[in-house]
């Protein structure tokens, strides 16, 4: 395969923030489905809660499923064209418009509890599976693009910390400006993403062609017949998948624990709420120029396990945290939020390199990224059937704030997930550093023992 098309140092920042701006519409989209979602149908159209999480569990785990198989579509869309990969994107995005204003705009006044249950959950599959091609495409897109671990980082980095930003925005409008409001700028904010990244594809359209004129015809053949469960055949991938959702775990326990926390162990007022996720996400999102410096100085693996260092540094401090100690709460989502910044650059640029090393860009990078987007998917599921039932075995139920409820609660949410960071960083040198080091001076083996 040809060598990527270089750019001029000037307009790689440019690129890669063009590139990037999908990434907003797209967290946009993805968290009030899950925040304000529920609150709105149980309270305005009276939705009973147990049908309502039925119908959120049957979405997501059939959006889960599916993604590996959007990720082998993505990757025969690229191999026929990016005008192809253009108009499908196209499709997807009205296909996500219109499944996201049928979820905040029902015709509720002309349906039963029945019938918005199944409204409801017609609208919520149809937004997942339009979110989740649209985001394997994206994604797919950077990885194609190669360049080494510092440029895939920057794609990655500009991706994500856009998306930290549709989070926040998506926090507080709704309650601010309404759903009308809302909606108009997410269509506004989809529509400037889809045409920033097209512009940015514009500039690796020509090479694209010309390595669809230079693959010799039996390798184009050759690809077409590349199997859904290629990157299992990679050794590598398993690693670093593993590590991933070890680390992954790590931080969605926590994810899935923080109102809790703030409610019965902090009794923080619920107006500060918004300021510690507010504050969370923004230090992510401010940290990615600084762990970008990190990776050039230092590289992706070691980056890694500093970010992960720093999360252990702050989640290790908040079993001293009880009632009223919000001020020491706001340093732990501080620091936990600049280890986020680690957590969202370094993997999916590893991921990226490995594509590139193992020979498959350009072949099944969709594969590949939907596998992750399941892996992280599951993350999220398995954070709350591990935290939760664990919880209630140790004696805590919500909205208890006795001494041995309130310690059960500081332990989960605290050193549980320090665990399983220390765990995934032994992982990490274990799986991949270790070996990075013993094949020093050699291409490391991507491919499986045969």
């Amino acid at each position: 395969m040809s060598a990527p098309m270089a750019l001029q140092p000037r307009d790689e920042r440019m690129a890669a923030a063009s590139y990037g701006l999908l990434g907003l519409p797209l967290a946009f989209v993805a968290l009030p489905v899950y925040v304000h979602l529920p609150n709105l149908y149980a309270q305005q159209y009276g939705v009973p809660l147990a049908a309502l999480g039925a119908v959120l569990l049957f979405s997501r785990g059939v959006d889960a499923v599916v993604d590996p198989w959007l990720g082998r579509w993505g990757d025969r869309l690229y191999r026929r064209s990016w005008q192809a990969v253009w108009v499908a994107a196209l499709c997807l995005a009205l296909a996500l418009i219109s499944g996201f204003v049928a979820l905040f705009f029902p015709p509720a006044e002309h349906l039963s509890t029945a019938q918005l249950l199944l409204w409801v959950a017609g609208a919520l599959t149809l937004s997942h599976l339009a979110y989740s091609g649209l985001g394997i495409l994206h994604q797919a897109w950077a990885a194609r693009q190669g360049g080494g671990g510092l440029a895939q980082s920057r794609w990655v980095a500009w991706r994500e910390g856009f998306a930290l930003v549709g989070v926040l925005l998506a926090s507080a409008l709704p309650a601010l400006w309404g759903w009308p409001l809302t909606t108009s700028l997410l269509v506004l904010l989809l529509a400037l993403g889809l045409l920033a990244w097209r512009r940015t594809a514009g500039l690796a359209a020509e090479r694209e062609r010309q390595q669809a004129q230079s693959s010799p015809a039996e390798d184009r053949a050759a690809e077409s017949g590349v199997s859904l469960w290629q990157p299992w055949k990679y050794a590598d991938f398993r690693r670093l998948l593993a590590v991933f959702m070890l680390n992954g775990l790590a931080s969605a326990v926590p994810a899935t624990l923080v109102l809790f926390f703030v409610q019965d162990r902090l009794q923080a007022p619920k107006a500060m709420e918004p300021f510690f996720l507010g504050l969370y996400f923004a230090a992510g999102a401010l940290s990615f120029p600084v762990w970008l410096k990190v990776i050039g100085r230092i590289g992706l693996l070691k980056t890694w396990a500093l970010g992960m260092g720093l999360s252990v540094l702050a989640f290790v401090s908040v079993i001293g945290l009880g009632a009223g100690d919000t001020s020491g709460f706001l340093v732990v989502c501080a620091m936990s939020g600049m280890a986020l910044g680690a957590d969202l650059t370094v993997p999916g640029a590893l991921l990226n390199q490995l594509i590139d090393r193992c020979g498959e860009r350009g072949r099944s990078d969709g594969a590949f990224m939907g596998w992750w987007n399941l892996a992280t998917k599951l993350n999220l599921a398995l954070a709350a059937g591990l935290s939760l039932p664990l919880l209630g075995l140790w004696g805590y139920a919500p909205g208890q704030q006795d001494e041995q409820a309130l310690l059960a609660l500081g332990w989960a949410y605290g050193v549980l997930p320090c665990v399983l960071k220390l765990l995934a960083a032994g992982a990490l040198y274990v799986a991949l550093m270790r070996r990075r080091e013993h094949s020093a001076g050699a291409e490391v083996t991507t491919r499986s023992e045969e």
